[in-house]
Formats: C-alpha cells, sequence, structure tokens
C-alpha cells in the first residue's frame, strides 16, 4: 500500500489555514473578554452609585465606554447637570475610603483631565478640568472592589 505523500506546498497550507484559525478563535476570545470586562465594570458601577448623598439629585448615569471612558452625568431636580468625564489611561491612581455599608471611589489623573461641565446652573454654565474624581458608592464588599480596580487597570493599559 501506497502511503499519500504530503508536499512541502501543502503542509505549508496547512500549517497556515490552522494557524488562521487559532488567530481568529484568540482575536475573537480577546473582543468577548473586553466586552465582558465592560459589562461588569459598568453593572458594578451602577449598583454600587450612592445617589442617596446628594438628596436633590433627580436622575443620574455611570458609563465606562468601549473607548475607556469613565462618564458621570446627574441630573437636579431644578434642571442642573453636572457632567464628569475622563479617559482611564489618564489615571493616576483609584482608592476606596470608606467602609463596606458607603464610602467613595477616588479617582485621580495624572495632570488635570477630568472634564467637568454644568448646564443650566443658576450660577452660571462652567467648564472646567479636574484632577480628582470622587464618586459615592454604598454596599460595595472588598472582593467587587478589587475587580473594579483590576478593571480600571485592565483598561488603563489598554488605552495606552
Amino acid at each position: 500500500m501506497v502511503k499519500p505523500v504530503l508536499t512541502r506546498t501543502r503542509k505549508l497550507s496547512i500549517i497556515i489555514c490552522i494557524s488562521c484559525i487559532a488567530l481568529f478563535i484568540c482575536g475573537f476570545r480577546f473582543i468577548t473578554d473586553e466586552t465582558e470586562w465592560l459589562n461588569w465594570s459598568n453593572r458594578a458601577l451602577t449598583e454600587s452609585y450612592n445617589p442617596a448623598t446628594e438628596p436633590n439629585l433627580k436622575k443620574w448615569e455611570i458609563t465606562l465606554t468601549p473607548g475607556h471612558f469613565i462618564r458621570l452625568r446627574k441630573t437636579f431636580q431644578h434642571g442642573k447637570q453636572e457632567y464628569f468625564s475622563f479617559n482611564l489611561n489618564r489615571l493616576d491612581s483609584f482608592d476606596y475610603l470608606g467602609t463596606a455599608n458607603n464610602g467613595v471611589l477616588h479617582f485621580k489623573t495624572l495632570n488635570d483631565d477630568i472634564i467637568v461641565q454644568t448646564y443650566d446652573d443658576p450660577k452660571g454654565d462652567i467648564d472646567s478640568m479636574s484632577t480628582v474624581l470622587n464618586i459615592p458608592v454604598k454596599s460595595i464588599s472588598a472582593e467587587r472592589l478589587d475587580s473594579l480596580n483590576s478593571a480600571m487597570q485592565y483598561f488603563k493599559t489598554k488605552g495606552l
């Protein structure tokens, strides 16, 4: 019986095909990982945000975007809005001040990298920059804080 012989070209074609499939699978998993991190981070930030620290707050939205921006928009009862935004690649430190029941997520950027805007403010609309953003949180466990810190570091390095 004669064994089929693979030519060098055929072997190379098979290796390239297998490599392409492996790269596709790895690349797809990478995208899924980032999407999972985004979904988890957004859920953790939303569930942990503590609006009770500002009694005149009507609605709020906190988001980590696919572009690795943290965005916080607050709307107060009389129409005033506050908007904060910064890219995680500008993050210098991420700390938590408080207890398991309530506290503050303390984001500090390298320079004045946090956009701060107010709209419909009786004192006038203001556009400025800041180095610190404090986000009030409630019922946040040490495990969730650790995971949130890992997520922030992951997205910080993704933007570099």
